[in-house]
């Protein structure tokens, strides 16, 4: 399922909306959720991730331009589409990377037309970033970007490069299958490593790419450096 944010002002543009994605939903054998912002002040305030958002530029108060500024500033991944009847700001719009525009009236066939270059984006780019909840609110980034992730003390710690640790109350199993079905391995029960950030494999741990040193679990030794060796084609 797609999770898909509607910012918009008045209730019967955001309901045409939510018929064409249904529509186009049916058309392409697909499943989304669509939640509906009336403003850009909820915007902040909606704490779980989107795969696509669709904004009104001219919303009351904050503004939809305004809106997108504020969003790139804590998530630079979510693609968004503009929907609006202002076409001269579709050249800022790419300053905020804004995916595409639709002007209003919305038809579907030319909606659909865009919606199929978004979902070719989202699908690219599904399995490729992760979002989380922490204490300041939610982050959204690459799993590139993601180091490792232990747990001490019943907090889930996300290690970024360059150094960066983002915490929140949490277990392993709630993230260890998606990271393990991409180039993570378990070295011990408290720790999951991206294997692209290992550097070093020694015989009781491997050293990463910002420094840190980390140690094999005995019972997840032999499973963990069969994994790391078919995945840097080497031997230890």
């Amino acid at each position: 399922m797609y999770r898909v944010l509607v910012i918009e002002d008045k209730p019967g543009e955001a309901d045409r909306l939510r018929q064409m994605i249904s529509e186009y939903g049916e058309d392409r054998d697909l499943e989304f959720q669509v939640v509906w912002a009336r403003t850009a002040v909820e915007l902040p305030e909606e704490r779980r991730a989107f795969d696509l958002i669709f904004m009104d530029i001219g919303l009351p108060g904050i503004n939809g331009m305004e809106a997108a500024e504020m969003l790139r500033t804590f998530d630079s991944e979510t693609p968004l589409i503009f929907v609006t009847d202002l076409a001269q700001y579709a050249v800022k719009g790419y300053q905020v990377d804004a995916l595409d525009f639709i002007i209003k009236p919305v038809q579907y066939y030319d909606f659909a037309l865009r919606m199929d270059r978004a979902m070719r984006f989202v699908k690219r780019n599904d399995r490729g970033r992760l979002s989380i909840m922490t204490r300041e609110g939610i982050r959204i980034f690459s799993l590139s970007d993601l180091v490792y992730v232990d747990v001490l003390d019943h907090n889930l710690n996300y290690h970024l490069a360059g150094g960066e640790t983002l915490s929140l109350r949490g277990s392993l199993s709630k993230v260890g299958g998606e990271l393990l079905s991409q180039d993570f391995v378990r070295i011990s029960v408290s720790c999951l490593v991206n294997m692209a950030h290992i550097q070093s494999v020694q015989r009781d741990a491997v050293r990463v790419s910002n420094g840190d040193v980390l140690y094999f679990s005995r019972p997840k030794r032999k499973a963990a450096l069969t994994r790391i060796t078919d995945y840097l084609g080497g031997s230890f």
